[in-house]
């Protein structure tokens, strides 16, 4: 298909991949955030006629949980992105899993069905399951089901853990590589049993410039039409080898990795206040499980593999310096 896309979470660090991919291949970009910012030199009005808007990318100002900012950054388009998803809860505003995931997943659905919009591409995540242990992952789950049971040619992607320059845990890890922020002494992982030194899930991580094409080649690609696609990298490995490895391309070595117990972990994020921790209960929770894929799904549907994760993580180290 060609035309007009309209992308929620489109200024964030998947989203700002995934329409500069777009935009390369000749798609025009509705980009909804809450803020409106974009590499356009305007803000589009509802009421401007497309014909008028010539950028590539069309910034607008609005909410998935606002059904009139919705219906007037869809006018004109002729398929959707969701994008939007959280992995930290603030309940004081009302942001929780529930409302991000299920009722705005619904909201961007019944959205798209007031416009006309048929091709609706989604966002969900490695390790959504009815039966999931946290939340985060449950409520993935629901937001897919709605998809499924919505009517229109929906694809769904699961990616594993999404790296690249801009993503705030790579962000993190490199501040740890590079002894900047704390533990400052060593890079740190959530562990199983009584010291941690269990061990913990292994995870499979997928470049964002992958996810990007995925993406938008299921816009070009009929045959992905009701398919659900886990969309991971080609390395398994587990966290201080992934570790170790992000210090190599940060800081020229290997640094020290330690596990901070999950039983711990999960006591002191149920106890303190979110925003005095840098985690969540689900994240440790998610940690202890594998994040794990067959890559060929991948390359079977698209034709082409995702890259390596230290080949992709080295070509943009510098960044992270």
């Amino acid at each position: 298909m060609t035309g007009r896309i309209f992308i929620t979470g489109a200024t964030g660090f998947v989203g700002t991949a995934v329409c500069a991919e777009a935009v390369q291949r000749g798609f025009f970009i509705h980009r909804l955030s809450r803020t409106g910012e974009s590499t356009a030199t305007h803000e589009a009005s509802a009421s401007e006629p497309l014909a008028q808007q010539t950028q590539k990318e069309i910034p607008f100002r609005g909410d998935i949980n606002d059904a009139a900012s919705l219906d007037a950054a869809m006018a004109g388009c002729d398929g959707v992105i969701h994008l939007v998803g959280i992995i930290m809860e603030q309940r004081s505003k009302g942001v929780t899993f529930e409302r991000i995931h299920v009722e705005g997943t619904q909201n961007v659905l019944a959205a798209a069905k007031r416009a006309g919009v048929r091709r609706y591409i989604h966002m969900s995540a490695l390790g959504s399951r009815a039966n999931a242990v946290s939340q985060y992952h449950k409520t993935k789950w629901q937001a897919e089901e709605a998809v499924r049971a919505s009517g229109l040619d929906w694809t769904i992607f699961r990616p594993s853990m999404i790296h690249g320059p801009g993503g705030e845990f790579m962000q993190m890890a490199a501040k740890w590589a590079s002894k900047t922020a704390m533990p400052y002494l060593f890079m740190p992982y959530f562990g199983r049993g009584l010291l941690g030194l269990g061990g913990a899930g292994l995870v499979q991580p997928v470049y964002v410039n992958d996810v990007a094409r995925a993406f938008a080649d299921a816009l070009q690609k009929p045959e992905t039409i009701r398919q659900t696609y886990d969309l991971v990298g080609p390395d398994r490995m587990d966290w201080p080898t992934m570790h170790k490895t992000i210090a190599r391309a940060v800081v020229g070595k290997s640094r020290l990795t330690a596990p901070i117990p999950a039983w711990y972990a999960k006591a002191i994020a149920a106890v303190l206040p979110a925003k005095l921790l840098p985690f969540n209960r689900d994240q440790v929770v998610m940690s202890q499980e594998d994040n794990t894929a067959d890559v060929k799904t991948v390359v079977n549907a698209f034709g082409w593999s995702p890259a390596g994760f230290e080949a992709s993580l080295n070509s943009y180290a510098l960044q992270l310096r």
